[in-house]
């Protein structure tokens, strides 16, 4: 049974007290700021409306009093998000995270003015904004929004557009209530006849287990649930994908992908690049499938036996402490400074919420803002995979504590395109030192069996998910309305291309769609598969290069959003605009595919 979040061990959980003590002070500075709801909230930062044309002294304070109240909101959220994950039926928490939520969507719309008023400016003086040494420190942040200028709409309805976020949330809210709350999976039968208990946390758990009974029987029962739930799961997809379509239409986009693109300076192009590449090589996960299916010894392989180990006789087990001091190791090619931020953060600051309690968020992430830690959540099991999502999770609070300590506020965040090479990078050093100390046969065989399942999950399945999340949008572009029996169909034909003849289907695969948290974002899957691919090729770089690869890297993980994606991973020494670095990952993949049926000697 999982235990009371009331009860868990505190060593087991996140320091969340370093951002307030308790949730009375909490709520007693969440008083102190936005108590009073007459008239305007931020008084301060109205003062500037129709003003930003003045000086260059004025539009920066106007700036700098948009950057502060930012933060102020975004410590009060982290606390509520945090303690909200916890126990998310937890009605104090629940309240807090609901408060804070609604006042960010209201500043959303106070603030809804500035942009808009700062285009409205003749070019003439945009420029000699950007030229004038006072804005120096904001020169990219303004260079930033003039871009957006054609998608910038009036400030009237901009404000429109924010006082409608609250209620485009509730497809997402309402997904990850009943996903991670109101679904109860019960206990399903192990290959003994025993009951086991079936949650989040246990189903992948199960899906590694050598009991080919268990395996199946928990993902039947895994999926049934949203099978019995697909319409409400139907509805709620095709709310977030209506949101987007919104978005998109209002702000002048030719479509939705075009719209959560635009902003970082991302082209159409490389998401496109990215399916197209992953399709040319689509043999090499289908060689995998039969590799698989042939050591199995399996007369139909199913989607419940792609994740058990090849090595029957074997399963690599370790214990979290143990898997700080792999990860704190493993990172030493990034030099001693990092080592020991890392070491001090796992270790002294507890950054880490560890293990899944009762009514906890599934899943894993790394989170915190600019006055905080770093905070990880997990639901920690003592596999190998998870040892891997603490190294990656790890490697995305280093990216965050980085750049927090080296740029300002507005500089201080990165986009979701490069943060994920940070973390899969994480990952391959982690892979690279137990490869080192292998010392059997069998335990090389399964580290590599690891890494490929790694590049399989990050790299095919993302691009899989990524490719559905496209087909979604085009379908809901061109008017198609979105049902049940046409979401199956569409997943069904990809996981059918993507995992070829050697896998069999079943029919309750096709409803996974309707359990990926991540499709509940905007076009965020694709950057998994980007990121391994950068981090791959970056992570090579660095093991085999000398101070200068190190340093650049580094770099890249304190520049934040001092630049472009696209321009910050160029800076570290890999052009994602080029589809080399996909093509290298994939004959990466095929390489360990062959050296894997080499060593098992079939």
């Amino acid at each position: 049974m999982l235990k009371e979040r009331a009860v868990v061990d505190p060593i087991d959980c996140w320091n969340v007290e370093m951002l307030y003590p308790n949730a009375e002070e909490w709520e007693r500075a969440f008083n102190n700021a936005f108590g009073s709801t007459s008239g305007t909230r931020w008084p301060a930062l109205a003062a500037y409306k129709g003003r930003l044309g003045e000086s260059a002294e004025l539009l920066k304070a106007a700036l700098d009093q948009l950057m502060a109240i930012d933060r102020q909101l975004s410590k009060l959220y982290t606390y509520a998000h945090l303690r909200h994950d916890e126990d998310i039926v937890n009605d104090v928490f629940k309240s807090a995270h609901a408060s804070i939520t609604n006042i960010l969507h209201e500043f959303s719309q106070e603030a809804a003015w500035f942009d808009p008023e700062l285009l409205s400016l003749s070019d003439q003086r945009i420029a000699q904004y950007l030229e004038d040494p006072v804005l120096a420190d904001y020169r990219f942040h303004i260079e930033k929004i003039v871009r957006l200028k054609k998608h910038t709409l009036t400030p009237d309805k901009e404000e429109l557009m924010a006082l409608a976020g609250p209620a485009l949330q509730s497809a997402h809210k309402a997904f990850s209530s009943m996903n991670d709350a109101d679904f109860v999976f019960g206990s399903v039968l192990n290959g003994a006849g025993e009951e086991k208990s079936l949650t989040h946390g246990l189903y992948s758990l199960y899906m590694r287990d050598q009991d080919r009974v268990l395996r199946k029987n928990a993902f039947t029962a895994y999926h049934q649930k949203y099978i019995d739930f697909e319409n409400t799961m139907c509805e709620l997809i095709t709310g977030l994908v209506q949101k987007h379509r919104f978005n998109a239409r209002g702000r002048n986009y030719q479509t939705c992908l075009d719209a959560a693109l635009f902003a970082h300076n991302i082209d159409g192009s490389v998401y496109h690049a990215l399916i197209e590449a992953v399709h040319a090589g689509i043999s090499s996960l289908h060689s995998y499938a039969a590799l698989r299916k042939k050591v199995l010894g399996v007369e139909t392989l199913h989607l419940y036996d792609m994740y058990v180990p090849l090595i029957k006789q074997m399963e690599v087990n370790i214990p979290y402490k143990e898997a700080e001091e792999l990860i704190i190791a493993s990172v030493a090619p990034l030099g001693e400074s990092y080592r020991n931020a890392l070491q001090k953060g796992l270790q002294e600051q507890r950054w880490v919420d560890r293990y899944e309690n009762k009514n906890k968020r599934s899943g894993a992430y790394s989170s915190g803002c600019f006055d905080s830690c770093p905070y990880i959540l997990m639901n920690y099991k003592g596999l190998l995979k998870d040892a891997f999502t603490l190294a990656h999770e790890a490697g995305h609070s280093m990216h965050s504590l980085l750049t927090r300590s080296h740029q300002p506020y507005q500089y201080a965040d990165y986009s979701i395109f490069v943060a994920e090479v940070a973390s899969t990078f994480n990952e391959e050093l982690l892979m690279q030192l137990l490869l080192e100390r292998a010392k059997t046969k069998e335990e090389k065989i399964y580290l590599i069996n690891q890494k490929v399942e790694d590049i399989r999950t990050t790299l095919f399945r993302q691009t899989m998910f990524a490719e559905f999340e496209l087909r979604l949008h085009a379908l809901v572009e061109k008017g198609t309305p979105l049902t049940p029996r046409l979401l199956k169909e569409e997943y069904r034909q990809l996981n059918a291309f993507y995992f070829g003849s050697e896998v069999c289907i079943d029919h309750e695969a096709e409803i996974e769609w309707a359990r990926i948290p991540h499709f509940y974002y905007n076009f965020y899957v694709y950057q998994y598969a980007t990121g391994i691919s950068a981090s791959l090729a970056l992570a090579e770089r660095v093991r085999q290069g000398g101070d200068a690869e190190r340093e650049a890297y580094l770099s890249f993980l304190k520049g934040g959003s001092t630049k472009y994606p696209i321009e910050m991973l160029k800076m570290a020494g890999v052009d994602m605009r080029s589809p080399e670095p996909v093509k290298k990952a994939i004959a990466q993949f095929a390489q360990l595919v062959g050296e894997l049926e080499r060593l098992l000697d079939f």
